[in-house]
């Protein structure tokens, strides 16, 4: 079964007078796949903080399945973010918890979940990760950096949700292991038919991981289209972004004052 539609239309986001999202229009389809890009300090994170509710838009609207988002409360909207996993950049993993309590920290605390199922539950998705039963029982600090992410994703995947958000997936891997990453992210796009957003700085990686693009700069989205255009687009911001190109539209030198 696809995930839902998700839309937005005119969402706004500022904190103080730091307007990060200036008039946001992105939808994606039931059970698609859109990666935003972009460079640092654009709204990519606050964008899908904004879709997971950890921020309310300040103006717009977020619909999913046609479903004014805003409209929704208490149980209604824990019902429907019940339906969101996200993979958080830094993975997000408590250190003080082994690895099984991490996949099955939203079972335990919010679903109400038996210790015992939940420690099955978190066995499952973490062998679909490729991670072993005795592996559960580590703590995060015994583990690589790969080996985090994929217990993110487990995590991300723990209550079954029909939409993924991925904040960086592959951020700080080697090559080989943003690899494996993706085609980890492939298979369970596969086997759950999730709706997909992420955030990704790894262009190869996004490219593969997505059906769609979008480029979000001085939080607004300046270009939308499919990830097989993005090395060929005429935009001059995302040509100098995909191709990692030092001269174009995108500043690249600081201006010491700012920083001063």
């Amino acid at each position: 079964m696809a995930g839902p539609a998700i839309n937005l239309e005119n969402v706004s986001k500022s904190f103080a007078d730091n307007k990060v999202l200036r008039g946001i229009d992105l939808g994606v389809p039931a059970g698609g796949s859109l990666v935003v890009i972009g460079p640092s300090g654009t709204g990519k994170t606050v964008l899908l903080k904004t879709l997971i509710g950890v921020h309310a838009p300040d103006g717009g609207r977020i619909t999913v399945d046609g479903t004014d988002v805003s409209t929704l409360a208490g149980a209604d909207k824990r019902a429907l973010y019940g339906r969101f996993g996200m993979l958080f950049q830094k993975s997000g993993l408590f250190d003080s918890l082994p690895v099984w309590e991490n996949v099955a920290f939203r079972l335990l605390q919010q679903d109400g979940m038996t210790r015992r199922d939940a420690r099955d539950r978190a066995v499952e998705k973490l062998g679909l990760v490729g991670l072993a039963p005795g592996e559960a029982d580590l703590f995060p600090s015994e583990l690589s950096g790969g080996m985090q992410k994929r217990v993110g994703i487990a995590r991300a995947m723990a209550a079954d949700p029909d939409v993924l958000l991925l904040d960086e997936p592959t951020a700080g891997l080697d090559p080989i292991m943003s690899n494996v990453i993706n085609d980890l992210i492939l298979e369970v796009m596969d086997k759950t038919g999730a709706t997909v957003i992420s955030v990704n700085s790894d262009m190869r990686g996004a490219a593969r991981t997505a059906q769609n693009a979008a480029m979000i700069y001085d939080g607004r989205i300046i270009w939308h289209g499919p990830t097989a255009d993005m090395r060929d687009s005429d935009n001059a911001y995302v040509d100098q972004f995909v191709h990692s190109r030092a001269e174009g539209p995108i500043p690249t030198i600081v201006d010491p004052a700012a920083v001063a």
